[in-house]
């Protein structure tokens, strides 16, 4: 015997079950070898229709059966219940497949990351879908649930695309959700109850709490609830739940065909339907008033192109999730226990009839009635929900951050960072890097393409330390998401292109071998032009000596040597006597007259001899007649190993030569054109 108490004891959990039919309370408590006990129960049907498929409809009928449950629980244990265990109906779930291909980088490897993100994305789809509304901040649904059932890389099947590489990486995803309104409506009629929600799960969760325990789940197995006016159907595999679905359809369809083959009444069809399962013949009168006395076979007979009806849908969905049959099927609920069910269950789904069971109450591991509980399969749910609020610790919602946001989700299974981005509508593509653009040139009728940059991957933040999409969060976790950043475009110029690049050496001194760039027809003069897209370069390149003599003011009297013809990338160009002796000599009267002018033998210079280069004073030093041209990359730095263009030199703002004769204070400028 309990002893009275104020208030409900710490040991007893109420759990309640408001279905279609009728609401179920249950008053449990676990002992210290883990056995959970059923003290007490109470069932009461609701006398009109307050629900529909499972969600509330009048919450004032509701509120006064559950009302009615709970009292009378409370008499006989003589405590105050304050706090409950519900589950939201599974008849409920909406599930939707979508079909999601992203283009990619196809120079990087694909990472979870990115697959996570692509997923992610999927199941936004579905929501929106579900909605019927694009763009919308507030989803209206809960997912509950999601599975990937192929993948498609650059448009081909693929079984696991990490770590491959494309351009194209697609996935066809089943995702199901929960409406908000059948979560606000449990609470809206628990709190008028004057109850407080302890847990809150799913139908289909909490029977397979009981009816298929953790341990089978590596099995792909199903767990079917044929209730009153729809189906409910889960599926386990590698460990885990892995997709709900629904049929709406199940035990009033059936009950609907016997009312009209016999000309019933519903409840007096309802009777009948549940009178097969354990009477050889039943008596019953139609509405007319006539009498039938009828053998269970007579009746199934009749019944029987119903039955085929509903196992066809069912097995058809269960076929469509799990993309083959089960290794092995548990139906519960009420509408399963009509004779022969089974048999053309198992028949529809193309496995054995021993594989295809009803499970009941009494087959429960680790449950234990103290009192006369009903052994029926539609009493699993119930004790699957007082169960399941043992087992999980956790709140029935948990409350995170996301950039500060407070959000409230379901805590209905194990939540990840990527449950928090769907409720809140984060765009998944915020999360994908992109790449930059990519630039094609075409060069002398080649097409060229150059790569833009790849993007750098968003960075996500679970207390302050970087954590990937599918990671795991808790009650108070803060999540911060800064958003990926998209690659530079490519940018292309003239003097990036392998053609320009090309030189020759003449005394190591290397000299372009570009005479005359076009873009799109236009000349143009300087190597740092910028391309764009499309653009059609044309090179018209230095063949001959002369061409390079005449280009680059190079001294037209001078003895060349070349060691090949005709002028090639790389070739190495002697001057006969070499520069560095030719300083010192008289200036050829043939090199451009008109910037150089003659100029008689003199002394060494002994004062201080120094000229601007490029803005700077450059000071040069040694005993010398003369000083030309080229002694200034003696004394000031210019890299001259990397051409970038045609070499520019200048002397007192006119074109110079290398062998221009440098007077002190003249102004210098060397740059690329």
């Amino acid at each position: 015997m309990i002893e009275k108490k104020m208030k409900q004891p710490s040991d007893l959990l109420y759990a309640l079950d408001i279905g279609t039919r009728n609401v179920v309370g249950l008053v449990m408590r676990r002992t210290a070898d883990d056995t959970v006990q059923v003290i007490d129960f109470e069932i009461i049907e609701h006398p009109d229709r307050a629900m529909y498929d499972g969600q509330i409809h009048d919450i004032e009928k509701v509120v006064r059966i559950v009302s009615k449950v709970t009292k009378a629980l409370e008499e006989r244990l003589s405590c105050k219940l304050t706090k409950v265990a519900v589950a939201a109906a599974g008849r409920a779930l909406k599930t939707d497949k979508v079909k999601i291909a992203r283009r990619i980088d196809g120079t990087e490897q694909i990472t979870k990351g990115l697959m996570d993100a692509i997923e992610m994305e999927g199941i936004q789809m579905a929501q929106m879908k579900l909605e019927n509304v694009k763009e919308k901040h507030e989803p209206k649904y809960y997912c509950v649930g999601y599975s990937v059932m192929q993948y498609e890389l650059d448009g081909a099947m693929i079984l696991n695309p990490l770590g491959h590489r494309g351009e194209s990486l697609g996935m066809e995803i089943i995702a199901t959700f929960l409406p908000h309104i059948v979560v606000d409506s449990l609470y809206t009629v628990v709190d008028q109850v004057g109850l407080e929600v302890l847990s809150m799960t799913l139908e289909p969760i909490a029977a397979i709490q009981v009816a298929i325990p953790q341990k089978f789940r590596l099995l792909n197995l199903a767990l079917i609830d044929v209730g009153a006016g729809t189906s409910d159907i889960a599926l386990t595999r590698g460990g885990a739940v892995f997709s709900y679905g629904m049929v709406a359809v199940a035990g009033d369809a059936m009950t609907e065909a016997l009312a009209n083959h016999y000309l019933l009444d519903f409840e007096t069809a309802e009777k009948l339907k549940m009178a097969l399962k354990d009477q050889s013949s039943v008596t019953f009168r139609d509405i007319v008033g006539m009498s039938y006395t009828l053998t269970r076979e007579e009746i199934i007979d009749a019944l029987r192109p119903t039955m085929e009806r509903v196992v066809k849908q069912i097995a058809s969905k269960v076929l469509e999730f799990n993309e083959k049959p089960p290794s092995a099927v548990f139906c519960i609920g009420g509408g399963c226990q009509v004779p022969g069910f089974t048999d053309l269950l198992s028949e529809a789904l193309s496995i054995s009839k021993e594989r295809t069971v009803i499970k009941s109450t009494d087959s429960l591991e680790n449950i234990e009635f103290l009192c006369d509980f009903a052994s029926g399969p539609e009493f699993i749910t119930p004790v699957g929900i007082g169960y399941s609020a043992f087992k999980d610790k956790e709140q029935d919602f948990i409350t995170v951050t996301l950039n500060d946001k407070s959000l409230r989700l379901l805590n209905s299974r194990p939540l990840n960072v990527s449950d928090a981005l769907i409720l809140v509508g984060y765009p998944a593509r915020r999360l994908i890097p992109e790449k930059g653009k990519s630039l094609k040139i075409v060069v002398e009728g080649r097409e060229k393409v150059f790569q833009g940059e790849s993007g750098v991957p968003a960075e996500i933040l679970l207390n302050g330390m970087p954590v990937a999409l599918d990671h795991f969060i808790k009650h108070k976790d803060s999540i911060k998401i800064e958003p990926a950043i998209k690659g530079t475009d490519a940018d292309v110029k003239l003097e990036d292109l392998h053609e320009i690049q090309q030189t020759i050496m003449l005394d190591r001194l290397p000299l372009s071998m570009v005479a005359e760039v076009k873009v799109n027809g236009d000349k143009v003069s300087s190597r740092l032009h910028t391309l764009k897209n499309n653009d059609k370069v044309e090179c018209r390149m230095i063949k001959t000596l002369g061409e390079l003599i005449e280009i680059h003011g190079l001294p037209k009297d001078l003895k060349y040597t070349k060691d090949k013809t005709p002028l090639g990338h790389s070739d190495m160009i002697d001057v006969k006597d070499t520069l560095s002796t030719l300083r010192d000599v008289e200036p050829l009267k043939t090199i451009e007259p008109q910037v150089m002018a003659k100029e008689k033998p003199a002394a060494v210079i002994k004062e201080p001899f120094w000229v601007i280069v490029n803005g700077n004073k450059v000071e040069f030093s040694g005993d010398k007649t003369r000083f030309v041209f080229i002694d200034v990359f003696d004394y000031y730095a210019f890299d001259r190993s990397k051409p970038q263009g045609v070499l520019k030199l200048e002397l007192n703002g006119q074109k110079a030569a290398f062998l221009e004769p440098l007077n002190c204070g003249d102004t210098l400028e060397i740059g690329w054109m």
